[in-house]
């Protein structure tokens, strides 16, 4: 398969920032409103064209919140009054439905709570428990590209304008994949910091709940409501450590894209130094992948799944025969390993630069087990330099910082300790400020409303 695809709507300067879709943050409060009734009209038109949504219907909220009249969407893994969410499975007979959840998840109510505006539940691929998104929604940038899983929904609301920011979840990548491959940013929480009540579980060791949105901006905004138990500080770190075989590892037009990131990152005032880390990345992803397949089959392995879902059987069948041995080592090596990992990773830096994955957003036809150009090693790759990050607990932001040579979008990828969250986001949205790469509007989409509109475009 040919990957030569040509984006027009490149500019010449990939840091300005051209015609596209307008953040949350930059809107005048006397423009929000034009702009949530946009989103309202346009979610529609967006589902038909991609098919990012499983249901839309406006939620009440509380019209007078810090976050009044924000449009968001939900991925479908979330309690809502009187819905159960479809966790991304196919309705079958043989499933006990039981009764409809009484209470919303503890996130949805937070985000209402505030006044956002929840305008519908987002396609995400089967259980959480797959990293391409094939088949759950298309890719508004090049539609025989993948989303990028598990949040794939959320990422396409997000990337083609029919919502400023999506809830997803990210147990091994799930927030920052989508993100490289539709072009928007994403916020992937220090473990625990965000609460996972009413959400369905895949490795409770391993889950957080986190955000997309056109910008870390818009994130800074809701990140405090979701998670409310942790300091936000405004202030970038002074240091951040490139992980220069990460990138050296990484598909050309991954580096050159991530490279540009970073020198927009030396620009904002942060001190860049390098360190080769692979070795100790790539020692964490055994644990971690028997922590997954372990707990993923505990929690969802009575499903009758064999029909319906071979390949998803099939990955939780691998869990079915770890013991209780096994799983309690694995946890015991992490949580031994930790602290000096963090040491090594981080030294006196208070960030990690990386790409969100060393390869380029692949078509479906790599990423689709049903397809004849399916290769297993991409669907492993894409995760490469995302899970570290779930095993150690850690925060992420990825941020768009490019195109690759097909005009496809590429991220690059903000680790902190834990709890660094707000200085994460700090240092993502003064990047973003020098920048326009975030703004860009996907190619497939020439028409959007205009009150959605980046002013100035």
């Amino acid at each position: 398969m040919s990957w030569t695809i040509q984006n027009p709507d490149i500019p010449d300067d990939p840091r300005g920032a051209g015609p596209g879709f307008a953040d949350w943050s930059g809107l005048p409060p006397t423009a929000r409103f034009d702009a949530a009734a946009a989103c309202m009209a346009w979610a529609q038109e967006v589902q038909a064209r991609f098919g990012c949504f499983v249901a839309l219907g406006t939620a009440e909220t509380d019209a007078a919140g810090l976050l009044a009249g924000l449009p968001y969407a939900a991925k479908d893994m979330f309690d809502s009054m009187g819905r159960s969410p479809g966790c991304g499975l196919p309705a079958a007979a043989d499933d006990a439905s039981g009764p409809a959840p009484e209470r919303a998840a503890a996130v949805l109510e937070r985000l209402d709570g505030a006044g956002a505006r929840r305008i519908g539940f987002t396609t995400m691929t089967a259980l959480a428990y797959e990293p391409s998104g094939v088949g759950k929604a298309l890719n508004p940038w090049n539609r025989d590209i993948v989303p990028g899983g598990s949040s794939s929904g959320s990422a396409v609301a997000v990337a083609a304008g029919a919502v400023f920011a999506a809830l997803g979840s990210d147990t091994a990548g799930s927030l920052r994949i989508p993100a490289q491959a539709c072009g928007v940013t994403a916020w992937k929480p220090t473990y625990g910091a965000v609460p996972v009540a009413g959400a369905m579980t895949l490795a409770p060791s391993l889950d957080t709940i986190g955000l997309l949105a056109r910008s870390a901006r818009d994130i800074q905004l809701l990140a405090p409501v979701l998670a409310t138990d942790m300091a936000f500080p405004s202030e970038p770190p002074a240091r951040a450590a490139l992980l220069s075989d990460a990138f050296e590892a990484s598909e050309a037009p991954i580096q050159a894209a991530c490279r540009d990131g970073a020198e927009a990152i030396a620009d904002c005032g942060v001190s860049l130094e390098q360190r080769p880390v692979l070795p100790t990345i790539d020692a964490l992803s055994d644990p971690l992948f028997l922590i997954l397949q372990a707990e993923a089959a505990a929690e969802h392995g009575g499903h009758a799944l064999a029909a319906r879902e071979p390949t998803l059987a099939r990955r939780l069948a691998k869990g079915m025969d770890i013991t209780a041995d096994r799983l309690a080592a694995a946890k015991t090596a992490l949580s031994g390993a930790t602290a000096p990992v963090l040491d090594s990773l981080f030294g006196e830096a208070g960030a990690l630069l990386l790409p969100v994955m060393p390869i380029r957003t692949p078509p479906v036809a790599m990423a689709d087990p049903a397809a004849p150009d399916f290769r297993a090693s991409t669907l492993y790759r894409l995760s490469a330099y995302t899970r570290f990050v779930n095993a150690l607990g850690l925060p992420a932001v990825a941020v768009p910082v490019g195109f690759d040579d097909r005009g496809m979008p590429v991220a690059l990828q903000i680790v902190g300790r834990p709890g660094t969250d707000g200085a994460l986001l700090a240092l993502a949205a003064a990047l973003q400020a020098r920048t326009g790469w975030h703004r860009r509007r996907p190619s497939e989409i020439t028409d959007f409303p205009s009150p959605l509109a980046q002013r100035g475009s």
